[in-house]
């Protein structure tokens, strides 16, 4: 039997990193990050163990390129869609609610990916992710944007920070506050991209953000009654600062 070619191998390996991929997407948005193990992610994918350490670094690498995978595909599909157009307004809108939808689909795994950016590895650069900024990159290019290095990290910051804001615990953000806005931002008609069902455009009420800086009753000047009054003399008004002599 002859040796297999440096391009079939090549595919192989491409096959075996997608499956381990896939895999972890799956076993981190049913358990958890903390519940599944490499060994799990390596048994669903139907791969050898080692396999896992010779792709990827460590547990958050693999699935931090796992969900960004899942992002490129996901935008990908949204942008080719039926009917396909070159629009750069439908197609930021397309791009908004892929990564929106993700938030709403899929809410275990993205928050686990956004707790993921923040631990010591911080943003891991992979070819995953390059995918998905060259995808991010040409949306905002078609969109209209005169600087595509500054405007594309500015893209991808509001973008993280609407997934984040949605999947906060306790007091998430709704999701068609967050895409009112987006759209808002880039000057975008609601009814582009994938709207959310009738009805669920929210009006000026539904943008209070009190509800985040909320306290409690009492005023925020009084102080709370086991905290001793300030021993600091009060400063001087105006009126008792000394004045100095006018010129008369």
């Amino acid at each position: 039997m002859s040796p297999r070619s440096a391009s079939v191998n090549e595919e192989l390996r491409r096959r075996s990193r997608e499956r381990l991929l896939q895999a972890a997407v799956e076993l981190v948005g049913e358990r958890g990050y903390e519940a599944t193990t490499l060994g799990d992610i390596a048994d669903r994918a139907g791969s050898a163990r080692g396999l896992v350490s010779y792709y990827f670094p460590g547990k958050r690498q693999l699935v931090q390129s796992a969900v960004h995978r899942l992002m490129h595909r996901t935008l990908e599909e949204a942008l080719e869609r039926e009917p396909r157009t070159d629009d750069g307004q439908e197609r930021m809108a397309r791009a908004i609610d892929a990564i929106l939808g993700l938030a709403h689909d899929r809410p275990v795994l993205m928050r686990q990916h956004m707790a993921g950016l923040l631990q010591g590895e911080g943003f891991v650069q992979c070819p995953e992710q390059r995918r998905l900024s060259e995808l991010l990159g040409e949306t905002i290019a078609r969109y209209g944007s005169g600087n595509v290095r500054s405007d594309y990290p500015m893209l991808r910051a509001l973008l993280m920070g609407a997934v984040y804001s949605a999947l906060v615990p306790g007091v998430p953000m709704p999701i068609p506050v967050l895409r009112t806005e987006l759209f808002d931002r880039y000057g975008l008609d609601w009814e582009l991209g994938i709207p959310p069902e009738p009805g669920a455009r929210p009006g000026k009420a539904d943008t209070d953000l009190s509800r985040f800086f909320a306290t409690d009753d009492r005023s925020a000047s009084a102080l709370p009654p086991d905290r001793p009054a300030s021993t600091h003399p009060p400063k001087d008004s105006a009126d008792d600062r000394p004045t100095e002599p006018s010129d008369a």
